[in-house]
């Protein structure tokens, strides 16, 4: 037995799949940080008055210190030094200090008008420049785990299963992205509007824990192949100068661009995705998360399926080209205006799930073939660097445009909530109810009066220029305080919170109607943009396969060595 694990400790399938799942648990939490607010993003315009480019800035921000402080490259440099355990390591542990920057931002209070002076960029609200911050370290630690177990995965399962295995890594950490998508909007409904980033923390915490476990098997396994104290040959070690080589292959970049294109448009959809259902499909915001977590389900199953297949019949760059003409097909159908069923929108999600499956499931594997081992930590580094370029302006894009073709909807609910807030304060102020219970109150009423107008209502909204904003202030100020009048006040704090709450958003409802406030975002031209990144990827894995036919890498050959 000690002469068969002294072979290698991978030779072992339990010890390699082991390793394989304490690995990817540490990303697990990042997956679900990464969508926790995207799910909540009405509550975050109703509650904290963000609109959607603040929203966009956040979620931009992700990419920030990756981008611009070449962080993702320094970490793949310091993977290639210094091993697969201590980055991977300090990579969780600064995913842990973003994740808790971001809360106390986002919990904080701070006062209405307050702002950050930034050079270039001018002002940024304060909450906003905060909470991005705290999104641009937790980048940081996501990015620069995610080479690490993409360099462990190899170091694993070389030779063996692969495609399964980064399958399967992928396919756990997308449990995170579902988790996140399915239980941020009743976590935020029932607690606070920080409670799906509460969550993220404690989940976080446990990656850290996990990863450590990693590294002790990890070590297990050095020590099984004689590697411990081993000198590394000079002519194996990584030189600087090799990254010449990594960015003079060309096979590298048409991997690369489709990488950045093909993920921008699928992850910056997910961001939105709950928006979208709600405003497009009229679903009920406490179930559009349902739907949109069909997305990494299918893919959480079908991945590991496709690597398995890759592993033994090989056609990785067609599978790839078939992914994309997928997206093709999904972005193109959501985006026609008059298609507004919500079961089609089911449906093109899970389709949406399978060209996410297929794409990945063959990418990833592939850059070993193109790629020499020693080079492999910075070749995932670049890769991954450039993908948050996409990741970072995407997102920025979207915020943007979707702001500027529906400017009327941000100002419009900040006016809901402000007539009610100027009402309940009003009514309730002295009473037996605290500030925070007021507070409560009003982010209740206020965001269900708007999501009970975007998912019921039919009425053709009035032109921004026809309305006047300070008139419906005040009319939703003083039919909310008429309705109020006759509530009660006294018996259990829950029960009063929760009646008063309802009595002010049937108010404030009634008022809306009847001035036709509109409140419903239109994403056409957010959809447009998806179907032209999804084009663009088409071409660059047919450039991909022609290249892999002209240099013979092998994307076509199965990854089992027999």
């Amino acid at each position: 037995m000690t002469e068969k694990i002294r072979q290698s400790l991978r030779e072992s399938t339990a010890m390699r799949w082991t390793a394989l799942v304490l690995a990817s648990l540490s990303i697990f939490g990042a997956y679900y940080f990464n969508y926790a607010l995207s799910s909540v993003k009405p509550m975050l315009e109703s509650i904290l008055g963000w609109n959607s480019e603040d929203f966009g800035t956040y979620t931009s921000s992700y990419a920030w210190f990756n981008v611009f402080l070449f962080m993702l490259i320094f970490s793949g440099f310091i993977l290639d030094k210094l091993g697969v355990r201590k980055t991977g390591l300090g990579a969780t542990i600064v995913m842990f200090v973003g994740t808790a920057l971001n809360y106390w931002a986002v919990k904080h209070q701070f006062a209405s008008d307050a702002v950050v002076h930034l050079p270039i960029l001018g002002d940024m609200k304060a909450q906003v420049w905060w909470s991005s911050l705290g999104f641009a370290v937790f980048g940081v630690g996501t990015e620069a785990i995610g080479i690490t177990i993409s360099k462990a995965v190899v170091r694993w399962f070389k030779g063996k299963e692969m495609a399964l295995a980064m399958g399967m890594q992928m396919a756990i950490a997308r449990l995170g992205t579902a988790l996140a998508i399915g239980i941020s909007i009743p976590l935020a409904i029932n607690f606070s509007v920080t409670a799906p980033i509460l969550f993220a923390l404690v989940v976080m915490l446990l990656g850290v824990v996990s990863f450590i476990l990693f590294s002790v098997l990890d070590i297990k396994l050095d020590k099984s192949e004689g590697t411990a104290n081993k000198i590394v040959d000079p002519d194996d070690e990584f030189k600087v100068k090799d990254i010449l080589l990594i960015i003079g292959n060309l096979g590298f970049w048409y991997i690369a661009i489709l990488c950045v294109l093909f993920y921008s448009a699928v992850f910056p959809f997910l961001f939105y995705a709950n928006d979208l259902m709600v405003n497009k499909y009229n679903v009920d915001p406490s179930l559009a998360g349902t739907i949109t977590m069909l997305l990494p389900f299918g893919t959480i199953i079908l991945t590991p399926v496709f690597g398995g297949i890759y592993d033994k019949f090989g056609k990785g760059a067609t599978i790839m080209i078939i992914g994309s003409l997928i997206l093709i097909l999904v972005h193109g159908i959501l985006a026609i205006p008059s298609i507004t069923l919500w079961w089609i929108a089911a449906i093109m999600v899970i389709i949406l799930g399978v060209a996410f499956s297929l794409v990945p499931s063959a990418m990833w594997p592939s850059v070993p073939k193109i790629i020499p081992e020693k080079q492999l930590g910075t070749a995932y580094a670049v890769i991954f660097w450039i993908q948050n370029i996409g990741l970072m302006l995407v997102p920025l894009m979207l915020g943007i445009v979707l702001n500027n073709t529906n400017p009327d909807v941000a100002p419009n609910k900040k006016v809901v909530k402000v007539g009610i807030e100027r009402a309940v304060t009003e009514a309730l102020n002295g009473g037996s109810l605290t500030a925070k219970d007021i507070t409560k109150i009003v982010d209740k009423a206020s965001g269900a009066a708007v999501d009970s107008v975007v998912q019921y209502s039919a009425y053709t909204p009035v032109e921004e220029s026809e309305i006047d904003i300070k008139n419906v202030e005040n009319s939703i100020y003083s039919v909310v305080t008429k309705s109020l009048s006759s509530v009660s006040t006294s018996g259990n704090k829950e029960e009063t919170i929760r009646k008063v709450a309802a009595v002010a958003k049937d108010a404030a409802f009634k008022v809306i109607i009847k001035e036709k406030l509109n409140l419903r975002y239109n994403y056409f031209f957010d959809m447009l943009i998806f179907v032209g990144l999804s084009v663009s990827s088409l071409l660059f894995a047919f450039l991909l396969k022609i290249e892999d036919k002209r240099k013979g890498y092998g994307l076509e050959l199965p990854n089992i060595e027999k």
